[in-house]
């Protein structure tokens, strides 16, 4: 039998192929999805790992045996693993990332920031995702600083925001104030919903395109030269297309 408390929900595990977007944009990655997460956001990209009406299609594995899928994708050659959801800081996540190092493996953990652990300061890369007004989420400042303080001694932790809209980038402006040591990363949101199966929905790439250009403009007429500004990599490449 399996104690519970070290069962991982996992919705998918896929790859390598490259980190789409954020501070590891363009790195050869595997990546461990779990189902589960305490937000809504209306306009997630990921519901078949957040909405419990998919929980018959996760499955319960063990921090071993997500491992072994892992090093089987990886030709066991260590390289970049992340962690994803839904909300990856709900799931015991400590032991995989404890096995994954003596393997060789590195961790990058995305979060909204919600749920803080005492395992984020045994990651490499701990990326803090906030959600800006435009996913009708209310942000808990206490919870968010709790996560860096469970990080500060060990990671790598960078901000990362998506922006839709004149809104989002002043609620991220506002938050990098709140974190001045952080970096921070911001994104075009794609306003283009999955399909039925969440694959290949047409993705409106002008319009992303557009309002990467937009975000840039603001940037740079507010002199905000600490931002980096960057594309969802994989959106532009794949669309909605799942498991890439």
């Amino acid at each position: 039998m399996t104690d519970d408390s070290s069962v991982i929900r996992i919705s998918e595990i896929f790859g390598p192929t490259i980190q789409g977007e954020g501070a590891l944009i363009g790195q050869p990655t595997v990546f461990v999805r779990t189902g589960g997460c305490d937000y809504r956001c209306v306009w997630c990209d990921s519901l078949h790992a957040v909405d419990s009406r998919f929980r018959a299609d996760w499955r319960a594995m063990t921090s071993a045996e997500v491992l072994d899928q892992v090093r089987v994708l990886s030709g066991g050659q260590p390289l970049m693993v992340s962690l994803s959801g839904g909300n990856p800081a709900i799931q015991p996540l400590g032991p995989l990332i404890r096995q994954g190092h003596a393997f060789g493996f590195r961790f990058a953990l995305e979060t909204q920031g919600s749920v803080s652990r005492d395992w984020f300061a045994d990651l490499d890369v701990l990326v803090l995702s906030p959600k800006p007004p435009s996913s009708a989420m209310t942000t808990n400042w206490a919870a968010l600083s709790a996560c860096v303080e469970a990080a500060v001694a060990g990671p790598q932790i960078v901000l990362k925001f998506v922006v839709f809209d004149a809104a989002d980038y002043a609620y991220a402006r506002d938050a990098a104030a709140r974190f001045p040591g952080l970096p921070v990363y911001l994104q075009p949101g794609n306003h283009t919903p999955p399909g039925p199966q969440d694959d290949d929905a047409f993705i409106d790439t002008d319009g992303i395109l557009q309002r990467m250009g937009w975000l840039v403009d603001l940037v740079m007429a507010d002199r905000w030269f600490a931002a980096h500004v960057l594309p969802q990599l994989h959106v532009l490449l794949w669309g909605n297309k799942r498991g890439v």
